[in-house]
């Protein structure tokens, strides 16, 4: 438990330090017409992304390692336990879904 909180302090860490200075970085004329705020939509689409897709995917094994575990531990219930957990993870996988479309529309803006 330790080394996760370890782990998730470090990422958190990171992405604030690469979010506070992104708009120093970015800072330069407008040439394009499009401006620094481009790059602050991109770092934002492809954050909005990959966040949407790491929550998905520990939701997704976790459903799934408990309804395994669920059936190991009974199996004459497979049936009754295989159709929630699909409906289930369908709706998990619409949620990033959701957040692809946001981030294309964030993109869009670019």
């Amino acid at each position: 438990m330790k080394r996760i909180r370890t782990f998730l302090t470090i990422t958190a860490g990171t992405i604030f330090a690469t979010l506070s200075t992104s708009s120093v970085a970015l800072a330069e004329e407008a040439a394009s017409g499009a401006g620094a705020s481009a790059g602050v939509l991109g770092v934002a689409a492809g954050l909005a992304i990959g966040i949407a897709a790491l929550g998905c995917g520990l939701g997704q094994g976790r459903a799934v390692a408990a309804a395994m575990e669920s059936i190991g531990r009974n199996p004459a219930s497979a049936d009754r336990i295989q159709t929630p957990m699909i409906i289930g993870l369908a709706l998990i996988e619409a949620l990033a879904i959701y957040a692809l479309v946001i981030a294309f529309t964030i993109a869009g803006k670019i």
